[in-house]
């Protein structure tokens, strides 16, 4: 009886060293694995979601989407009462016309101008010629003059030469003056004529001024205009409308909520415990709480600039009251590689993930 109570003994002690050997391997397996990889489940999908704002201050006349409706970029999706901003354009199109107009009729006066005055220039220069042919015309008249008034002394000339040298000597005078008083007339016009050519040059300037004022004018016009019709950002979801056909609706009133589905990400949140592991570039497995069948693959793109706390509205003080040590959590993004675009419709923002970043 002893002997096969010993028996059984051996033999139980032998099934549990097997059992406990055999826990300690799969334990050691499961250490060695676990080693390799840093987990969370504080993780979700993000994406761009893109608020869609009102740029004019006007009636809305059409919504032409519905709550949830997939768009693709360029979409009308809202269309506001143009009827005011038409007529707007309109003004600006023709008072920027009115303007180039404007120009043309300046610059033919301009032009005109500068004609004048290069024949006031060219009068100035033909008197300042009659100047000179009237002075040498005096000169002369002197010369002979006192010649024949030499002559009369000594009974060389008669009375009616002295009295015509006489005579010649005032018209040459008389010419002289009259020419240096056209020449002073036609010098104070011409430089009335350079002025007011000058004056109409600057017109031209003023008027290309006005040109490209009203030109912005009317592209001001435009894009308001456009602004009327308000279009899909990008490809996505849009939901969340804030608005009814027939409201009035201000600049920069929030309309609806475009969810870009164009392209998506992991935010997982790891403790600062891991981070001194993880490295960006590391590959990392990625599950989907919602689809636990669909395994996905990315890589760390880049860490957050502070810790999650420090982003809440109100991140705490440690230098206040008794502090308690929490250990912080980091958001880190993470590319997907190989998502299926047959899920683009199944897979949102804010749905939770698994990540497994392989760090050995």
């Amino acid at each position: 009886m002893r002997q096969e109570e010993m028996k059984k003994k051996s033999k139980k002690g032998l099934f549990i060293g097997i059992a406990a050997a055999v826990v300690l391997i799969i334990g050691m397996v499961f250490f060695i694995a676990g080693s390799k990889y840093e987990t969370t489940d504080n993780a979700q999908i993000d994406g761009d979601m893109v608020p869609v704002r009102a740029g004019i201050t006007a009636y809305l006349k059409d919504i032409r989407f519905n709550d949830n409706q997939a768009v693709k970029k360029g979409d009308t999706l809202l269309i506001f009462d143009t009827d005011e901003l038409k007529a707007k354009t309109m003004q600006a199109e023709a008072a920027l016309e009115n303007a180039q107009a404007n120009l043309l009729s300046v610059e033919n006066k301009a032009f005109a101008s500068l004609e004048n005055a290069s024949a006031s220039e060219e009068t100035v220069q033909s008197n300042q010629q009659n100047i000179t042919v009237a002075k040498t015309k005096l000169e002369k008249a002197k010369k002979d003059f006192e010649r024949i008034n030499e002559l009369v002394k000594i009974k060389g000339a008669t009375q009616e030469q002295y009295d015509n040298t006489q005579t010649n000597l005032l018209i040459a005078q008389s010419e002289y003056t009259k020419s240096i008083n056209q020449q002073a007339s036609s010098v104070s016009s011409s430089l009335g004529s350079k002025a007011q050519s000058k004056a109409e040059q600057n017109q031209i300037d003023l008027v290309k001024a006005q040109i490209k004022q009203r030109q912005a004018e009317l592209d001001l016009a435009k894009k308001q205009l456009s602004y009327a019709y308000v279009l899909a950002p990008c490809n996505g979801i849009v939901t969340k409308r804030n608005v009814q056909k027939g409201q009035y609706v201000t600049n920069g009133q929030s309309l609806c909520m475009v969810i870009n589905t164009d392209e998506f990400w992991i935010t997982a949140n790891f403790k600062e415990t891991q981070l001194n592991k993880i490295k960006i570039g590391n590959e990392v497995e990625i599950e989907l709480d919602a689809y636990p069948d669909l395994k996905l693959t990315g890589q760390v793109e880049s860490y957050s600039g502070a810790t999650g706390a420090k982003f809440s509205l109100l991140p705490p003080d440690n230098a206040t009251g008794n502090f308690i040590k929490i250990t912080q959590r980091f958001p880190l993004r993470i590319s997907i590689h190989n998502f299926p675009k047959e899920k683009v419709r199944e897979v949102f923002p804010g749905l939770s993930v698994f990540v497994k970043v392989k760090v050995n």
